[in-house]
């Protein structure tokens, strides 16, 4: 029987995957027995083109081998085989021995190793080729937009438009990522360029490319351009008024983002996803969440993305019971194991003050990002468990900046400096470009070493590398001087400080407030208030210590009452314990015991302590005595209370006083700590 060769080579065609190469082989085996291959090229062609779809390049490298025959089908097939298994030195090899190659074996190699993301060399190729065509430069194009390089596909796309390399078409798609390019870049004026060309060309808008313009001319700032090409297009697609909505809620225009987002009667979730997001940019969270509500009765489903915004509306809002409902909800929706979904839980649980909560989430998720990992590196931090967050940090499969930064500001913060240093060590060794936080934190954590050495050489660095004057860098080596008692130092980096906020002039009050420099912090406070930046909880502080160490009582309760009532600002324990203490230190004793008395925190044994040390030094034994006596019930080990009650006897002459107190150390077998002042602790 007669072998039908046409047959046979359509039906090796029709195999492209290793599922069914054993009914090529078949043919394979049948084609031998028959002794057709050498002298049918279309044949072994069709074989050859069958192994390699189906990967099997060690029998397709046999059949090219065995060939006593070959054309430019088959030397591509190989060729394009081996590139896509990604064995470009074989593929090399035979693209430089082919002997007569054409524009299909130029277009495998350029678009093979732009998919590799290899562009260099992909470029390199691209340029040698004689006669460049439309995939070629689609190709390059493409691969620049995708990879991050936008600079490069608006470059290749103006060379292709100069017409010096000739004619040449170029398809929608390629316009679409040039806009996206113009996009990234910001370039609006070249964008409009290329819009007007396409206009006068007469090419036909789809909805990929008119998306791409609406969405150029919208994130470029140009909302009336993309309103007017959006009403231009017959049918706007869903993804050209989600990038309307997005462009004008970014630019405050929330109703104009929602009249777009009415012209579609039954608008998709991206459509929803985009105007709730759009409300939260704008400080709308409230509206957001009614928003929301009004999509589920709409009826339509909520996706991952929605799931993230709602909740970081309820994180903005700090609805944590809201949130947490809605967590529950999402595990119902089976969204947690979406990384993004996650990665907001996670964050809301740490802002809300539920740390715990954000591990035990942490614990069940199977699928990991940088970004999620970043945040539970600073959850980890922030409870505490710095052995968590450094197993973390280890584990991670490629660290970002951020990762680094998060590590070393942890440690830090955590008691950990040598292992904070260690770690920006390692980080500089890597050959990281260390930005503003990296330096920021390692300052810092000279600070509280007072490292002045590692200090001045990080200063220098900044020099180096031009964040001398950056504000967080700038701030961080006030507060590194002013830990290093050089206050003078910090305070000529503040005054040449070009851009101060809060946090810049809460450093300074608190160098010149722990170095006792109280009428200077005082002084910095009223050019704070001039200036018209805003107090805080640290700010008060600073003052508040300030006061003590002048003896400023009427200051000191100014401030204490009017951080309250004209800042509206809860003063905290630390706020309490400084005007305990002012009151303690002139005399006033029975107003320090009062205030004790009726803040609204638990008072512990060292803040009554403060008061003991007030009745030694104004020689008050009947109340030191009371004092002593609460001391020693809340702490009855710590020996402290009885050594000054003793000192309180001898000093208002009651001898036998302070020795029956010295008995009664001893008969609980205490004993003062070698080495140190009692007096002074």
């Amino acid at each position: 029987m007669d072998l039908d060769l046409h047959s046979c080579a359509l039906q090796l065609q029709t195999i492209t995957s290793n599922v069914f190469i054993k009914q090529g082989k078949q043919l394979h085996l049948l084609f031998l027995k028959r002794g057709v291959l050498p002298s049918s090229i279309t044949l072994a062609n069709r074989l050859l083109q069958m192994y390699s779809r189906c990967g099997d390049l060690s029998d397709a490298r046999k059949v090219f081998d065995e060939m006593p025959q070959r054309n430019c089908f088959t030397w591509n097939s190989m060729i394009e085989g081996y590139m896509k298994s990604r064995n470009e030195r074989e593929s090399l090899s035979l693209f430089y021995a082919m002997p007569h190659k054409n524009s299909f074996t130029w277009n495998v190699i350029v678009s093979g190793f732009v998919k590799e993301g290899k562009l260099n060399v992909a470029r390199r190729f691209f340029d040698e080729m004689p006669m460049k065509n439309g995939v070629a430069w689609n190709s390059m194009i493409h691969g620049y937009a995708e990879n991050g390089r936008p600079t490069e596909a608006i470059g290749l796309f103006k060379d292709l438009k100069s017409g010096f390399h000739g004619p040449c078409d170029v398809d929608i798609y390629v316009l679409a990522t040039v806009f996206g390019a113009c996009t990234d870049l910001s370039a609006l004026r070249f964008g409009k360029i290329i819009h007007g060309s396409v206009v006068v060309c007469g090419v036909e808008f789809d909805p990929v490319l008119g998306s791409s313009v609406v969405n150029m001319y919208g994130k470029c700032g140009d909302l009336d351009s993309a309103s007017l090409v959006l009403r231009s297009l017959p049918y706007p697609d869903d993804f050209s008024l989600s990038s309307l909505i997005s462009a004008y809620s970014n630019s405050g225009r929330v109703i104009d983002a929602e009249r777009v987002f009415r012209i579609k009667d039954d608008p998709c979730v991206a459509l929803w996803n985009s105007l709730i997001s759009g409300y939260i940019v704008n400080d709308m969270a409230t509206e957001a969440l009614l928003l929301f509500g009004e999509m589920r009765r709409n009826g339509t489903r909520e996706d991952a993305s929605t799931i993230a915004i709602v909740l970081s509306a309820c994180d903005r809002l700090g609805f944590l019971e809201y949130g947490t409902q809605f967590h529950g909800h999402t595990c119902k929706f089976g969204a947690t194991r979406d990384i993004v979904v996650a990665s907001v839980l996670v964050d809301s649980y740490a802002k809300c003050g539920r740390p715990e909560s954000a591990c035990a989430l942490f614990g069940e998720i199977d699928t990991y990002d940088t970004i999620l990992l970043n945040s539970m590196i600073n959850v980890y931090c922030t409870c505490g468990r710095i052995e968590d967050a450094i197993e973390v940090f280890r584990s991670m499969p490629s660290k970002s900046l951020i990762s680094w930064n998060s590590m070393i500001s942890g440690l830090s913060k955590n008691g950990y400096p040598k292992e904070a240093l260690s770690c920006f060590g390692e980080l500089n060794a890597k050959g990281f470009h260390m930005d503003r936080f990296s330096l920021a934190s390692v300052i810092s954590t000279c600070a509280t070493i007072s490292s002045l050495e590692l200090g001045k050489q990080l200063y220098a660095k900044a020099i180096v590398i031009g964040l001398e004057s950056d504000k967080i860098v700038s701030t961080a080596l006030v507060d590194f001087c002013c830990k290093c008692g050089l206050v003078d130092d910090g305070r000529k980096l503040f005054d040449e400080m070009v851009h101060s906020d809060e946090a810049s002039w809460n450093s300074m009050l608190m160098g010149y407030a722990t170095n006792g420099y109280g009428v200077e912090a005082l002084d910095l406070f009223g050019d704070m208030r001039k200036v018209g930046v805003m107090p805080t909880e640290i700010t008060f502080t600073a003052v508040l210590s300030a006061c003590n160490h002048c003896g400023l009582v009427e200051e000191g309760l100014r401030w204490f009452h009017e951080m309250k009532q004209k800042y509206f600002i809860d003063p905290g324990i630390e706020h309490y314990s400084c005007m305990i203490d002012l009151f303690a230190r002139v005399g006033q004793l029975e107003e320090a015991v009062d205030l004790l008395m009726y803040m609204p925190f638990e008072a512990d044994a060292s803040m009554w302590s403060t008061i003991l040390r007030g009745c030694l030094a104004h020689g008050d034994a009947i109340l030191g005595k009371k004092v002593a006596e609460i001391i020693t019930t809340i702490d009855p080990k710590n020996p402290d209370a009885y050594v000054q009650l003793s000192s309180i006897f001898a000093t208002s002459g009651d001898w036998g006083g302070s020795e029956d107190v010295r008995k009664l150390m001893t008969t609980k077998k205490m004993q003062k700590i070698p080495g140190t002042s009692w007096v002074d602790h």
